[in-house]
């Protein structure tokens, strides 16, 4: 009963319900009906002989009545029995197709609710709200969710506004530590080799907090900026491409770009979602492989694959690889300098367009990534009922 769908148990109770009306009914009037079939025999008017004209009464207990009479009383009741049970059976089938769809039409709002639920993303909550011009039912349910979603977004809104203001404080000191070991390398040429290591740590892992606290700040200010610009993918591709051309080339890797499409967005937010899914892909690529970057249109959709031959991403990671700071392989992204939240830019950059970024396939052949975006004059669909 658990695994039956609300739907189905309101249609089993509705149609158990029908039947054991209709069942009551059957013995009390099947019963009713029997015993005043029963008592006919106290006065019947019948013919004596078929061949006389003129009937004539008589009284069945204290004479013959035949076979004839008790054949045709006999009968009637099956007959009658018969009907009963087959009336039972058919409103009862009836009365469970007419539950099923009556119920079906009853539930419509909370399939849409279902459906809604289903696309509900933190970059999404403030078109995830329900109409509260529903049914009296639904009515507080709708309240409660929409409350819900209120205070998600505040809370949102106030992890980003930290995680800016963070960024915004540690930007200082993080340059201006840069600066003195700049200085201190400049005027300190002859220091022990100890020494000198311990300053290269040093720069490497400041440089690495100035690129996380500046892709944290970026992140935090991708709300304001304006998402309306008319982009043609082909140009802005190949323009990252030609960026990343010379990390490309420290490994031997081929860039390729193939289709073209236009969609409604911010470019320069676009370019960085591209240059990061590139770069990610070239770091983590075969040397001497190909990255094949594909632009394709489905219906009002543009689909933009990144496919590299790397040495792919395994299963329980695929949806993890978009959450900040997050890396599959620790040691190989210390080694390539990353923080973990290129990939969560991404992600970030994907659903304010109205999109999403997936991982399509990965094997230890590679990987293809897959940005799903609006095609140009595709408004993102509201998530209101």
């Amino acid at each position: 009963m658990k695994d039956l769908s609300l739907q189905w148990r309101i249609t089993l109770m509705t149609a158990a319900l029908v039947c054991a009306a209709c069942l009551s009914m059957n013995f009390l009037v099947g019963y009713t009906g029997m015993q005043y079939m029963d008592e006919i025999g106290s006065e019947v008017s019948a013919y004596s002989n078929v061949n006389e004209d003129v009937p004539r009464s008589f009284n069945p207990r204290s004479e013959d009545v035949g076979n004839e009479l008790t054949i045709v009383v006999s009968d009637a009741q099956k007959s009658f029995g018969a009907t009963s049970w087959c009336i039972t059976a058919v409103v009862t089938l009836i009365g469970g197709v007419l539950a099923y769809f009556a119920s079906g039409r009853a539930l419509r709002p909370l399939r849409t609710f279902a459906a809604q639920i289903e696309h509900v993303q933190p970059g999404n909550l403030a078109d995830s709200k329900i109409s509260e011009d529903v049914l009296p039912e639904f009515k507080r349910f709708s309240e409660s969710f929409n409350g819900m979603i209120n205070r998600l977004d505040a809370g949102f809104a106030a992890q980003r506004q930290f995680s800016g203001n963070a960024a915004h404080e540690l930007r200082t000191p993080l340059a201006l530590m840069q600066a003195q070991m700049e200085l201190f390398a400049v005027e300190h040429p002859d220091v022990p080799p100890a020494t000198n290591d311990l300053l290269t740590l040093l720069r490497e892992q400041t440089e690495r907090m100035s690129s996380m606290t500046s892709t944290l700040l970026e992140m935090s200010e991708l709300r304001a900026i304006p998402c309306n610009d008319e982009i043609e993918l082909a140009p802005l591709i190949e323009e990252v491409l030609a960026d990343l051309a010379p990390l490309a080339d420290q490994k031997s890797i081929a860039l390729a770009c193939r289709g073209n499409s236009l969609m409604n967005g911010s470019d320069p937010l676009m370019y960085r979602m591209m240059f990061n899914l590139v770069e990610n892909a070239i770091r983590y690529s075969r040397p001497a492989s190909t990255i094949d970057v594909t632009v394709n249109e489905e219906d009002d959709r543009v689909l933009i694959r990144i496919e590299d031959e790397g040495f792919g991403i395994p299963e329980q990671h695929r949806d993890s690889v978009f959450q900040p700071f997050f890396r599959v392989d620790k040691s190989r992204s210390r080694e390539y300098g990353g923080v973990g939240l290129g990939l969560s830019l991404v992600w970030e950059i994907a659903t304010l367009h109205g999109g999403t970024i997936e991982v399509e396939k990965s094997s230890s052949h590679g990987t293809v990534m897959l940005a799903t975006l609006p095609k140009l004059g595709v408004a993102k669909s509201p998530m209101g009922l």
